[in-house]
Protein backbone atom coordinates (compact mmCIF):
# COMPACT_ATOMS: atom_id res chain seq x y z
CA UNK A 1 0.00 0.00 0.00
CA UNK A 2 3.02 2.24 -0.18
CA UNK A 3 4.20 2.30 -3.80
CA UNK A 4 1.60 2.32 -6.58
CA UNK A 5 1.78 2.65 -10.36
CA UNK A 6 -0.84 3.04 -13.05
CA UNK A 7 0.14 2.24 -16.63
CA UNK A 8 -2.10 2.20 -19.72
CA UNK A 9 -0.88 -0.01 -22.57
CA UNK A 10 -2.97 -0.03 -25.74
CA UNK A 11 -6.36 -1.47 -24.70
CA UNK A 12 -5.19 -2.59 -21.24
CA UNK A 13 -4.62 -0.87 -17.90
CA UNK A 14 -2.24 -1.97 -15.14
CA UNK A 15 -2.56 -1.04 -11.47
CA UNK A 16 0.26 -2.32 -9.25
CA UNK A 17 1.02 -1.98 -5.55
CA UNK A 18 3.95 -2.70 -3.23
CA UNK A 19 2.86 -3.24 0.35
CA UNK A 20 5.31 -1.99 2.99
CA UNK A 21 4.55 -3.17 6.52
CA UNK A 22 6.04 -3.63 9.97
CA UNK A 23 7.60 -7.04 10.48
CA UNK A 24 5.37 -7.67 13.51
CA UNK A 25 2.19 -7.53 11.42
CA UNK A 26 0.64 -10.87 10.52
CA UNK A 27 1.05 -12.07 6.94
CA UNK A 28 -1.92 -11.24 4.70
CA UNK A 29 -4.13 -13.87 3.13
CA UNK A 30 -3.60 -14.21 -0.66
CA UNK A 31 -6.26 -12.87 -3.05
CA UNK A 32 -9.67 -14.52 -2.94
CA UNK A 33 -13.20 -13.60 -3.98
CA UNK A 34 -15.44 -12.16 -1.28
CA UNK A 35 -19.14 -11.66 -1.87
CA UNK A 36 -21.03 -8.73 -0.44
CA UNK A 37 -24.45 -7.44 -1.42
CA UNK A 38 -24.76 -9.38 -4.65
CA UNK A 39 -21.33 -8.42 -6.01
CA UNK A 40 -17.88 -9.95 -5.89
CA UNK A 41 -14.62 -8.35 -4.80
CA UNK A 42 -11.21 -9.90 -5.38
CA UNK A 43 -8.50 -8.86 -2.94
CA UNK A 44 -5.76 -10.00 -0.57
CA UNK A 45 -6.97 -9.69 3.01
CA UNK A 46 -5.15 -8.15 5.96
CA UNK A 47 -4.96 -10.85 8.62
CA UNK A 48 -5.34 -8.45 11.53
CA UNK A 49 -7.98 -5.85 10.66
CA UNK A 50 -9.69 -7.80 7.86
CA UNK A 51 -9.42 -4.99 5.32
CA UNK A 52 -7.30 -4.66 2.19
CA UNK A 53 -5.20 -2.24 0.17
CA UNK A 54 -5.96 -3.35 -3.40
CA UNK A 55 -9.13 -4.73 -4.95
CA UNK A 56 -10.79 -5.63 -8.23
CA UNK A 57 -14.60 -5.43 -8.48
CA UNK A 58 -16.51 -7.80 -10.73
CA UNK A 59 -17.82 -4.76 -12.64
CA UNK A 60 -14.26 -3.89 -13.76
CA UNK A 61 -13.56 -1.13 -11.26
CA UNK A 62 -10.30 -1.33 -9.32
CA UNK A 63 -8.61 0.65 -6.56
CA UNK A 64 -5.48 0.86 -4.41
CA UNK A 65 -4.94 2.38 -0.96
CA UNK A 66 -1.83 4.25 0.17
CA UNK A 67 -1.17 5.36 3.72
CA UNK A 68 -1.09 9.13 4.22
CA UNK A 69 -2.30 12.04 2.15
CA UNK A 70 0.01 14.89 1.08
CA UNK A 71 2.54 14.94 3.90
CA UNK A 72 3.72 12.70 6.73
CA UNK A 73 1.31 13.06 9.63
CA UNK A 74 1.49 12.34 13.35
CA UNK A 75 -0.96 9.52 14.17
CA UNK A 76 -3.77 10.59 16.50
CA UNK A 77 -4.65 7.24 18.08
CA UNK A 78 -7.04 5.62 18.60
CA UNK A 79 -8.81 5.76 15.22
CA UNK A 80 -12.41 4.70 14.72
CA UNK A 81 -11.67 1.88 12.27
CA UNK A 82 -9.08 0.60 9.83
CA UNK A 83 -8.42 2.41 6.56
CA UNK A 84 -8.46 -0.99 4.89
CA UNK A 85 -12.07 -1.52 5.97
CA UNK A 86 -13.04 1.94 4.72
CA UNK A 87 -11.28 1.10 1.45
CA UNK A 88 -13.32 -2.07 0.92
CA UNK A 89 -16.58 -0.26 1.62
CA UNK A 90 -15.70 2.34 -1.00
CA UNK A 91 -14.59 -0.03 -3.79
CA UNK A 92 -17.65 -2.24 -3.15
CA UNK A 93 -19.90 0.65 -4.22
CA UNK A 94 -21.12 0.85 -7.81
CA UNK A 95 -19.59 4.34 -8.02
CA UNK A 96 -16.62 4.36 -5.62
CA UNK A 97 -15.65 7.99 -6.23
CA UNK A 98 -19.08 9.16 -5.12
CA UNK A 99 -18.86 6.70 -2.21
CA UNK A 100 -15.58 8.34 -1.16
CA UNK A 101 -17.17 11.81 -1.17
CA UNK A 102 -20.12 10.57 0.92
CA UNK A 103 -18.24 8.37 3.41
CA UNK A 104 -17.87 9.72 6.94
CA UNK A 105 -14.10 9.85 7.52
CA UNK A 106 -14.17 11.54 10.90
CA UNK A 107 -11.48 10.00 13.13
CA UNK A 108 -10.00 7.95 10.25
CA UNK A 109 -6.25 8.11 9.64
CA UNK A 110 -5.18 10.01 6.47
CA UNK A 111 -4.97 8.02 3.24
CA UNK A 112 -4.87 8.23 -0.54
CA UNK A 113 -7.02 6.20 -2.93
CA UNK A 114 -6.21 5.57 -6.57
CA UNK A 115 -9.51 4.59 -8.18
CA UNK A 116 -10.05 3.27 -11.69
CA UNK A 117 -13.78 3.58 -12.30
CA UNK A 118 -15.51 3.00 -15.63
CA UNK A 119 -12.15 3.45 -17.42
CA UNK A 120 -11.58 6.80 -15.69
CA UNK A 121 -8.76 7.40 -13.20
CA UNK A 122 -9.14 9.33 -9.95
CA UNK A 123 -6.88 10.33 -7.07
CA UNK A 124 -8.80 10.79 -3.81
CA UNK A 125 -7.12 11.95 -0.60
CA UNK A 126 -8.21 12.38 3.01
CA UNK A 127 -5.80 14.45 5.10
CA UNK A 128 -7.63 13.95 8.39
CA UNK A 129 -9.62 17.17 7.99
CA UNK A 130 -10.66 17.54 4.37
CA UNK A 131 -11.30 15.36 1.30
CA UNK A 132 -9.68 16.03 -2.07
CA UNK A 133 -10.55 14.28 -5.32
CA UNK A 134 -9.24 14.92 -8.83
CA UNK A 135 -9.72 13.11 -12.12
CA UNK A 136 -6.44 12.20 -13.79
CA UNK A 137 -5.64 11.43 -17.41
CA UNK A 138 -6.13 7.70 -17.83
CA UNK A 139 -4.08 7.67 -21.05
CA UNK A 140 -0.82 8.47 -19.24
CA UNK A 141 1.19 6.61 -16.55
CA UNK A 142 1.58 7.63 -12.89
CA UNK A 143 3.52 6.50 -9.83
CA UNK A 144 2.77 7.27 -6.16
CA UNK A 145 4.81 6.73 -2.99
CA UNK A 146 3.32 6.85 0.49
CA UNK A 147 3.88 10.18 2.23
CA UNK A 148 4.30 8.36 5.54
CA UNK A 149 7.48 6.60 4.43
CA UNK A 150 9.09 8.62 1.65
CA UNK A 151 10.09 12.29 1.65
CA UNK A 152 9.76 14.54 -1.39
CA UNK A 153 13.33 13.97 -2.58
CA UNK A 154 12.89 10.20 -2.57
CA UNK A 155 9.49 10.51 -4.25
CA UNK A 156 11.08 12.54 -7.05
CA UNK A 157 13.92 10.03 -7.40
CA UNK A 158 11.39 7.18 -7.75
CA UNK A 159 9.49 9.18 -10.35
CA UNK A 160 12.73 9.48 -12.35
CA UNK A 161 13.30 5.71 -12.14
CA UNK A 162 9.76 5.26 -13.41
CA UNK A 163 10.22 7.63 -16.35
CA UNK A 164 13.56 6.07 -17.32
CA UNK A 165 12.08 2.58 -17.17
CA UNK A 166 9.05 3.57 -19.27
CA UNK A 167 11.34 5.09 -21.89
CA UNK A 168 13.00 1.69 -22.23
CA UNK A 169 9.72 -0.24 -21.89
CA UNK A 170 7.00 1.74 -23.72
CA UNK A 171 4.60 -1.24 -23.96
CA UNK A 172 5.23 -3.37 -20.86
CA UNK A 173 3.43 -6.58 -19.95
CA UNK A 174 2.18 -7.29 -16.44
CA UNK A 175 5.31 -9.36 -15.75
CA UNK A 176 7.50 -6.46 -16.91
CA UNK A 177 5.71 -4.12 -14.50
CA UNK A 178 5.93 -6.57 -11.62
CA UNK A 179 9.66 -6.91 -12.31
CA UNK A 180 10.01 -3.11 -12.16
CA UNK A 181 8.20 -3.05 -8.81
CA UNK A 182 10.44 -5.77 -7.39
CA UNK A 183 13.90 -4.86 -8.65
CA UNK A 184 14.11 -1.10 -9.21
CA UNK A 185 16.41 1.05 -7.09
CA UNK A 186 19.99 2.13 -6.58
CA UNK A 187 20.94 -0.22 -3.75
CA UNK A 188 19.50 1.96 -1.00
CA UNK A 189 17.42 -0.61 0.87
CA UNK A 190 15.65 2.16 2.80
CA UNK A 191 14.12 3.61 -0.35
CA UNK A 192 14.30 1.12 -3.23
CA UNK A 193 10.89 0.01 -4.52
CA UNK A 194 11.31 -3.18 -2.50
CA UNK A 195 12.55 -1.68 0.73
CA UNK A 196 13.86 -3.06 4.02
CA UNK A 197 14.57 -0.78 6.97
CA UNK A 198 16.58 -2.91 9.40
CA UNK A 199 14.04 -5.71 9.10
CA UNK A 200 11.50 -3.64 11.03
CA UNK A 201 9.66 -2.10 8.08
CA UNK A 202 9.83 -3.85 4.73
CA UNK A 203 8.03 -4.61 1.47
CA UNK A 204 6.08 -7.80 2.08
CA UNK A 205 4.19 -8.22 -1.20
CA UNK A 206 3.68 -6.95 -4.74
CA UNK A 207 0.22 -7.11 -6.30
CA UNK A 208 -0.67 -6.35 -9.90
CA UNK A 209 -4.07 -5.92 -11.54
CA UNK A 210 -4.34 -6.21 -15.32
CA UNK A 211 -7.57 -4.88 -16.80
CA UNK A 212 -8.68 -5.54 -20.37
CA UNK A 213 -11.92 -4.66 -22.09
CA UNK A 214 -13.80 -7.74 -20.94
CA UNK A 215 -11.49 -9.41 -18.43
CA UNK A 216 -9.06 -8.73 -15.63
CA UNK A 217 -6.60 -10.64 -13.49
CA UNK A 218 -4.69 -10.20 -10.26
CA UNK A 219 -1.19 -11.52 -9.63
CA UNK A 220 0.04 -11.51 -6.04
CA UNK A 221 3.63 -12.18 -4.96
CA UNK A 222 4.21 -12.76 -1.25
CA UNK A 223 7.84 -11.75 -0.81
CA UNK A 224 8.08 -13.29 2.66
CA UNK A 225 7.31 -16.79 1.37
CA UNK A 226 8.23 -16.28 -2.31
CA UNK A 227 4.85 -17.62 -3.43
CA UNK A 228 2.69 -16.37 -6.29
CA UNK A 229 -1.11 -16.48 -6.50
CA UNK A 230 -3.15 -15.56 -9.57
CA UNK A 231 -6.87 -14.95 -9.97
CA UNK A 232 -8.76 -14.17 -13.16
CA UNK A 233 -11.92 -12.16 -13.78
CA UNK A 234 -14.10 -12.55 -16.87
CA UNK A 235 -17.64 -11.45 -17.74
CA UNK A 236 -18.92 -11.12 -14.21
CA UNK A 237 -17.29 -14.14 -12.58
CA UNK A 238 -13.95 -14.81 -10.97
CA UNK A 239 -11.98 -18.02 -11.14
CA UNK A 240 -8.66 -19.23 -9.80
CA UNK A 241 -5.76 -19.66 -12.20
CA UNK A 242 -3.26 -22.39 -11.45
Amino acid sequence: MCTVSFIPVKDKFFLTSNRDEKNIRKAAFPPAVYWGTGSGLLYPKDAEAGGSWISLHQNGNAAVLLNGAFEKHIPQLPYRTSRGIIFLNIIAAEKPVIAFTKTDLNNIEPFTLVIFENKCLYECRWDGIKKYCVQLKSYRPYIWSSSTLYDKAIVQKREQWFIQWLNKNPSPTQDDILHFHQFTGNGDTNNDLVMNRDGKMLTVSVTGIELGQFAGKMKYTDLTTNTVTQQQFSFGFLQKVA
